[in-house]
């Protein structure tokens, strides 16, 4: 399957609905400006692409030495295990390689779980952290 990935495009906010709503991430499709704000934001964002269709996106925030944090990272339904979020991920660790801290929170969920250990995150809990979170509902 061959698909293109572009760095720092921020697409439309229709493309951007189509990917949230096939994830099932409603709170961002429910607060659309939230979200493109997010993307205009960011510190580097990578999306994929079959011809004019968006089928993937990973964001990235953060200070790009310290610290990055990768915010959101989405394929599309129909286009997964086809290793177009693996190949997302690996861009993005490839190319803030120095970074001293790379940080995602997901949910806890066993696939989840074993493609982020297979990409070379652990959890913080085997460095002896716990991590705090506050969401506005």
């Amino acid at each position: 399957m061959k698909y293109e990935l572009k760095e720092n495009i921020i697409p439309s906010s229709e493309k951007l609905l189509n990917l949230y709503s096939d994830a099932g991430w409603s709170n961002y499709t429910k607060h659309m400006d939230m979200l493109i704000k997010s993307y205009e934001k960011s510190l580097y964002i990578l999306t994929a692409w079959d011809e004019d269709k968006l089928i993937g996106s990973i964001r990235v925030v953060g200070d790009g030495h310290s610290i990055i944090y990768i915010q959101d990272i989405l394929v599309m339904g129909e286009y997964r295990h086809m290793g177009i979020g693996t190949r997302l991920l690996s861009e993005v660790m490839n190319k803030f390689r120095h970074v001293y801290q790379k940080v995602l929170l997901t949910e806890k969920d066993s696939k989840a779980s074993e493609f982020y250990e297979k990409m070379g995150f652990s959890s913080s809990e085997k460095y002896g952290c716990v991590s705090y979170v506050i969401f506005n509902a």
